[in-house]
């Protein structure tokens, strides 16, 4: 079940996962979700009474079997989702020490990409100027 605030908009949350690539190169993940043929950032609705920060542990959780150390918060989207409705997704840094990550639920593939890769593999804008941000901050 999705929450919405008292003026309808739908909340959401997700993760800006990074890790040390191999030549040492810091790396992000990317997942594609099949349904949209997009490649996006892990995220998804906030369920009643959970806060942002626990949303976004849970959801990319769900999505890529990570089990992620929550950083600050790097960035949020506001946009109608599919549905017409308003929605807020709020992206944290995250990192997950020596796990493998692995598609679940709606999700069909994950990568590890350099920051720009990512850049160029990002299927919307919105989520480029997150990871934009989310790189200066660090």
């Amino acid at each position: 079940m999705t929450e919405l605030t008292a003026n309808g908009l739908v909340r959401a949350a997700g993760g800006v996962i990074t890790r040390p690539g191999p030549d040492g190169e810091p790396e992000l993940l990317l997942v594609h979700r099949a349904k949209y043929d997009d490649w996006t950032l892990p995220k998804g609705k906030a369920e009643p009474g959970e806060s942002d920060e626990e949303c976004a542990l849970r959801e990319v959780e769900e999505e890529t079997g990570l089990v992620c150390e929550l950083g600050e918060e790097v960035g949020a989207n506001e946009y109608e989702d599919a549905s017409g409705r308003p929605k807020r997704v709020r992206y944290f840094a995250m990192t997950a020490p020596g796990q493998q990550a692995g598609p679940h639920n709606e999700i069909d593939a994950v990568r590890w990409l350099t920051l720009e890769r990512a850049l160029d593999t990002l299927s919307y804008e919105r989520d480029v100027k997150v990871v934009e941000r989310s790189a200066q901050l660090s």
